[in-house]
């Protein structure tokens, strides 16, 4: 008895292995595994997380463009110059390939949510992938597939390519805008997930220790009493001893 207090007092484990008891044993082993296999789904949700974080900053940047691109076209627009109007349809044009650029540069651990011909984003919740959430990307370049702004067409020589570009560029932001909320509230629901996940392995843990974790304060006075009791057995054996001797002192 004393010898398995102090194994449990030193690994605070009162079932260590099956022959301790079987059935808490792999009760615990099972909620364990269970906890374990959520901690490696958690991660892959956080990294999904970040990667919608990646698409949302990128979208912002895009946006930034847009508005630029936007200033250029309102611009040309107010000028009769056909200079200045050549040399901001340049400009315009530098700033639909920049959007392209950082549509394809927008990549997280290789998932890219934004691109002309964008990802999608599958992340499981439970083990065995029966529950789900699939994020579906964003074509965010500036192609008729994408968000479609209108070139500078005829160098904006003409109000009417002019006003075509103004309204590419108002559409681009109202559905880049668009995109952010979906992407956002796709996070929201994946960081909800992400707590979930780490309440419900506490909870495992938790349960798996109720299983097979020794009460430390219970198994050291345990072992107080046991010790107590073996040095009172000893001191027994001790007084029985020398009753024996003198006994046999007086036949001596």
């Amino acid at each position: 008895l004393i010898d398995r207090t102090q194994d449990r007092l030193s690994t605070g484990l009162k079932v260590s292995s099956a022959l301790d008891d079987a059935a808490a044993f792999f009760a615990a082993r099972g909620l364990s595994n269970r906890a374990d296999d959520l901690n490696g789904l958690k991660s892959n949700i956080d990294q999904g997380i970040s990667t919608i974080e990646a698409a949302i900053a990128c979208i912002e940047a895009i946006t930034e463009l847009v508005e630029q691109a936007k200033g250029l076209a309102i611009t040309a627009k107010a000028t009769g110059d056909t200079k200045e109007r050549s040399s901001l349809a340049v400009q315009f044009d530098a700033l639909l390939l920049q959007i392209d650029a950082l549509a394809n540069d927008s990549t997280y651990a290789g998932t890219n949510l934004l691109q002309a011909a964008p990802d999608n984003l599958a992340v499981n919740f439970n083990e065995d992938g029966s529950n789900n959430l699939t994020i579906s990307g964003i074509n965010a370049s500036t192609g008729t597939g994408g968000i479609n702004i209108v070139g500078a067409v005829g160098n904006f020589a003409a109000d009417t390519n002019i006003d075509a570009a103004i309204t590419g560029v108002h559409s681009a932001i109202t559905t880049l805008r668009t995109s952010a909320a979906t992407l956002g509230s796709n996070a929201t629901v994946l960081q909800t997930r992400v707590n979930f996940s780490e309440d419900l392995v506490n909870t495992l843990e938790e349960g798996s220790g109720k299983l097979t974790l020794a009460d430390l304060n219970e198994e050291s006075a345990n072992l107080l009493a046991l010790q107590t009791r073996q040095q009172l057995g000893i001191n027994s054996l001790s007084l029985a001893a020398q009753s024996e001797r003198s006994i046999l002192a007086l036949f001596g």
